[in-house]
């Protein structure tokens, strides 16, 4: 747990603390022990246990946490609440009005309130309670008010008896001596009116303000900032706290506005150097720097103010060391007048994107890509050519990427091999065309098509259709199959024809019903 004081360690000692510190946490290495040889408890925070810088503290120790101030000698004494002084029997002038008692008017008289008070009955008197005034405080208040009084006034008097005594000295230093006294007894109370609360109207802050504390409200009279744009796309107003960071009129004339959003004040004044502050504390503190902006704000300030003069140190050297090694051209020739006073009366209107409406003409826009590059001896680019459905070269008609360009003979070349390949193929079309077609002999087989020109027997297809019944009828049922059968391999047209007609399809929907 190391101490503001202690001088910034390197990683490495970094490291090495923080295991140190996390044995401990786990009961594997003994506590550290304080200035006095009292153990620390290792799971209190090191902001706890780490004096602050300004008190040079060597090792870590709870002594700053205890109560180091003397206890003030107070009274073990308690005034006697609710103790009656005297008891009146009749109304006394000066005397509460509802109740009776001297010690309180009608106004803070804690009692019900009578329908008719003891001025006028005389009846039910309360008893004077014992009040505990602190006339010793108010007594030494008056004191110090006449002793502040009596000394400004002895000291305008030296003063004014000094310059009396001097010559050419007229009536106008007596009437300000005389404005000088008035205004310390003006002074004078308006230091004892301290407590007062007075009601400021007409200012920027607004609302009131009691001693030196002020609350930033606005007046009646000043636009709330959600009603400046009421425009629902317009910058968003947070009713929880009722901040609106954006700029509710962009569009506005900046010296006519009062209000420029919230972020406005964000990035301006103590609020941004206390933003970079905060960054360089914890930069630091991540390089191995023993720094805590909450912790230690002070010590991280001044860590903040040192850096900041070591970088410009750092930096106007850098710079004299350039300067003397190349010099420095602003110092030797003056730039001439139309470069540092030039002006032009040309006028350029943006839109909201930055983009150029009017004023200036138009720039192209470029291509990511590289523009006007001739690689391989070619003199223009690639795509640069559209041939047969291809992109290409220009300047040697190659469809080929990255190919070397041949230039003018290599377009002859290509012209002569495609007219070459253009007379084959015209000689072969007419070497093909020049031989006799050979009859193809188709042979009938049978299970295809029917063919055109086939004419069957109806006779003997109805004959067929009977035999193909009867071999059906056989295989269903084979007692009546015959021993001695004939087989016939010569197949008539009419008999595959009676074969087709009876197949079964079995794609046929009704191929059930058929049979």
């Amino acid at each position: 747990m190391a101490t503001a004081s202690v001088a910034f360690k390197s990683r490495e000692d970094h490291r090495k603390q923080m295991e140190l510190e996390e044995a401990r946490k786990a009961g594997l290495a003994p506590a550290e022990v304080d200035e006095d040889g009292k153990e620390i408890n290792p799971h209190i925070p090191q902001y706890m246990s780490s004096a602050p810088w300004y008190l040079n503290a060597e090792r870590p120790s709870l002594k700053h946490q205890r109560k180091w101030k003397l206890e003030p000698n107070f009274t073990k004494s308690w005034y006697d609440r609710g103790a009656k002084i005297f008891h009146a029997d009749k109304y006394r002038p000066g005397a509460c009005e509802n109740c009776g008692a001297m010690s309180h008017n009608a106004k803070s008289c804690t009692e019900r309130p009578r329908k008719m008070g003891v001025k006028w009955t005389n009846k039910s008197i309360a008893p004077d309670e014992k009040v505990h005034v602190i006339e010793r405080y108010e007594a030494r208040d008056e004191a110090r008010k006449k002793y502040l009084k009596e000394q400004q006034l002895k000291k305008l008097e030296e003063k004014n008896s000094n310059q009396n005594g001097e010559d050419g000295v007229g009536d106008d230093e007596d009437n300000e001596d005389d404005l000088k006294v008035d205004e310390a007894k003006v002074d004078e109370s308006k230091q004892m009116d301290f407590a007062k609360v007075e009601k400021r109207v007409r200012t920027t802050g607004g609302g009131i303000f009691h001693g030196s504390a002020c609350w930033n409200l606005r007046i009646r009279e000043d636009t709330a900032k959600y009603l400046l744009n009421l425009d629902v796309n317009s910058a968003h107003y947070d009713l929880k706290t009722r901040s609106m960071r954006e700029d509710p009129l962009p569009d506005m004339d900046p010296n006519e506005k009062f209000y420029t959003g919230d972020n406005d004040n964000r990035v301006s004044g103590q609020a941004l150097e206390f933003k970079q502050l905060n960054i360089h504390a914890w930069e630091a503190f991540e390089k191995g720097h023993d720094v805590h902006m909450q912790a230690a704000p002070s010590q991280a300030e001044l860590l903040y103010t040192n850096y900041k003069i070591n970088k410009e140190k750092l930096k106007s050297q850098t710079k004299d060391t350039i300067m003397e090694k190349y010099g420095s051209a602003a110092t030797e020739e003056a730039l001439p007048k139309e470069l540092l006073l030039g002006q032009s009366e040309r006028e350029v209107e943006y839109d909201r994107a930055g983009r150029i409406v009017k004023g200036q003409e138009t720039s192209l826009p470029r291509s990511k890509y590289e523009e006007d590059v001739y690689t391989n001896n070619h003199t223009s680019v690639w795509g640069s050519c559209w041939k047969d459905h291809q992109w290409g070269y220009k300047c040697c008609k190659q469809t080929i990427r990255n190919s070397y360009c041949t230039g003018s003979a290599g377009i002859e070349a290509a012209e002569a091999a495609a007219d070459l390949m253009k007379a084959n193929i015209a000689r072969k079309e007419a070497t093909e065309d020049m031989s006799s077609p050979t009859e193809e002999k188709k042979l009938a087989t049978w299970g295809t098509d029917v063919p055109n020109d086939l004419v069957l027997d109806q006779r003997k297809l109805a004959e067929a259709l009977k035999k193909e019944d009867e071999r059906r009828r056989e295989e269903r049922d084979e007692r009546k199959r015959k021993y001695n059968v004939k087989y016939n391999d010569e197949v008539t047209p009419e008999e595959m024809e009676a074969y087709r007609m009876k197949k079964m399809h079995h794609d046929d929907p009704i191929k059930d019903l058929l049979h």
